[in-house]
């Protein structure tokens, strides 16, 4: 039964059914959030990353009580980096795990190696049995995955995105939603961007003007709560 509602997206309010709706939770994972992690080994500012953890926490919990879809997504490499595209491939020599391992291959456990610290969901935002998760070797989360068919095949239609970096595998797979018909809202308090303080600010300008919406996790939780009331 379609669970209609209207939201307060920017730049301009959409209807949308929530039946038709899913959550993606994208690289929540260690090397991305936590102390001791890939990020946080190459300096990169991961208290302003882990801002996100607890609205996205909030969010999941009204999401699941809801009953609504959500599907986990993380980066994720074979051990013998198989799937990294090798040589010819510019991922090879441009995504920041693959760059790290062949310069500290000692530091494999911080990473995104299958089977590793790094590569686990953080503790806070872990998927529940039965909770699909989807494994990346690309930015986006659409790339060689089943992704586009586990969403077709809970007739999908809406996706919520939340997690981390928001102008690289969040913006990527937003792009991607776009091309293939779906409709991208991005929870801009549950995403953070890395890179020069404008980087957050561009790559929300780029979603909400061209492709997709935008909402914070407090109206869409405002919302998710009126509808358990009703129920």
């Amino acid at each position: 039964m379609p669970i209609a509602v209207e939201l307060p997206t920017r730049p301009n309010r959409i209807a949308v059914d929530l039946e038709r709706s899913s959550l993606l939770i994208i690289d929540m994972q260690n090397a991305f959030l936590s102390p001791g992690g890939m990020f946080d080994l190459l300096r990169l500012n991961i208290s302003r990353l882990r801002r996100v953890i607890e609205p996205c926490k909030t969010l999941l919990n009204y999401w699941r009580k809801a009953g609504l879809k959500v599907v986990f997504v993380r980066q994720v490499y074979s051990k013998d980096l198989s799937d990294a595209g090798g040589p010819e491939s510019p991922n090879y020599w441009k995504e920041m795990c693959l760059v790290l391992i062949k310069e500290r291959p000692e530091l494999m456990d911080k990473l995104l190696i299958r089977g590793s610290w790094g590569a686990e969901m953080i503790d806070e935002v872990k998927p529940l049995p039965g909770e699909p998760v989807i494994e990346k070797q690309r930015y986006s989360a659409f790339v060689n995955t089943k992704l586009e068919d586990l969403l077709k095949s809970f007739n999908v239609k809406y996706l919520f995105f939340t997690g981390v970096a928001l102008n690289i595998c969040v913006e990527s797979t937003v792009r991607e939603a776009f091309f293939r018909e779906f409709w991208p809202i991005v929870v801009s308090d549950c995403c953070e961007a890395i890179g020069p303080k404008g980087a957050r600010r561009a790559s929300l300008w780029n979603i909400s003007q061209l492709f997709g919406w935008t909402i914070t996790s407090r109206s869409l939780i405002k919302v998710i709560k009126r509808l358990c009331k009703e129920d």
